[in-house]
């Protein structure tokens, strides 16, 4: 009988030990664990960003052809064509984080996957976008821009890793084993927000080219806008994340007919509203820094 218990005991004591094991980060199974849903979405995040860098390239090939076309579009239907495989990047890196936290399949192998592709969709195509589309309109009134356009766009890939290189090193367990961050803020403004406010504001610009094919009074926009948030990035200023916003999230009246109200203004004005909440997310956070002064670096 003591023999029997004696077995029992060592073998409750693995399936602790293994429980543990498995619980623990840094376990080399544990890290390393590819789940396949929440994965399956970042390497869509990827593809998305991949196909964007490939419609920025043709949407220049497009302009220097003879025809006016490369592969049956114009230059500005790659650029759109960029713009939305932008969008749907955001749209898989949103699903791939949600997946993994509903299922409880977090490991470090995700996240550092779901970096190396957030610097391909949200740093690299966003910033060849606007190198290209800089570069399209300053053949004539701009030309200094060709000496500046390629700098503005590695100063917002720069950002945009140093960005998601500190989300990474906040967000590790090391730094606080056994608890999980329950900030519902960023700290900084997200690389995806970045992103998707260049897209937007290119979306916007491709707008007004269909009634004037110029672009070059309005592209001077886009420097300006892209030095701003490659610095938001790697601020300090508290973005809010919705991470915590759920199936059984309950909401009042007010902000639900609000949330209402802008899914109509994009769906019927989706170029204009598309850049005015991105506008939006990015000045809140501002105002909301300058009412409450500067907070301390605690989580992401």
């Amino acid at each position: 009988m003591s023999d029997s218990r004696a077995r029992h005991g060592r073998k409750n004591d693995g399936m602790a030990h293994d429980l543990a094991n498995r619980e623990d980060p840094y376990n080399v199974t544990q890290a390393s664990r590819i789940y396949f849903l929440p994965n399956l979405m970042t390497a869509g995040n990827l593809f998305c960003g991949f196909m964007a860098i490939v419609h920025c390239i043709q949407a220049r090939l497009a302009e220097s052809a003879i025809t006016g076309e490369y592969r049956g579009a114009t230059n500005y239907e790659h650029y759109r064509y960029a713009v939305w495989f932008i969008f749907g990047a955001a749209a898989f890196d949103t699903l791939d984080g949600r997946l993994a936290r509903m299922g409880g399949r977090e490991s470090l192998f995700g996240a550092e996957f779901d970096s190396l592709a957030d610097v391909i969709s949200f740093g690299m195509a966003p910033a060849l976008l606007m190198f290209y589309l800089i570069l399209a309109p300053t053949t004539g009134s701009y030309e200094w821009f060709r000496n500046i356009g390629w700098a503005i766009g590695f100063v917002y890939l720069l950002c945009a890793a140093m960005r998601l290189a500190r989300f990474n090193v906040i967000t590790n367990p090391l730094l606080r084993p056994g608890t999980k961050d329950s900030s519902r803020d960023f700290v900084g403004l997200p690389v995806p927000a970045a992103a998707l406010t260049v897209a937007a504001t290119v979306l916007f610009l491709l707008k007004l080219a269909e009634t004037d094919r110029s672009l070059k009074a309005w592209a001077l926009f886009l420097p300006p806008l892209m030095m701003l948030v490659a610095f938001l990035m790697v601020s300090t200023v508290r973005y809010p994340s919705g991470k915590n916003v759920d199936l059984q999230t309950q909401t009042r009246v007010r902000p639900f007919i609000f949330l209402l109200c802008c899914i109509g203004l994009v769906i019927f004005y989706k170029e204009i509203a598309m850049l005015g909440i991105c506008l939006a997310y990015i000045f809140f956070g501002l105002i909301r820094y300058a009412r409450r002064g500067r907070p301390g670096l605690v989580s992401k």
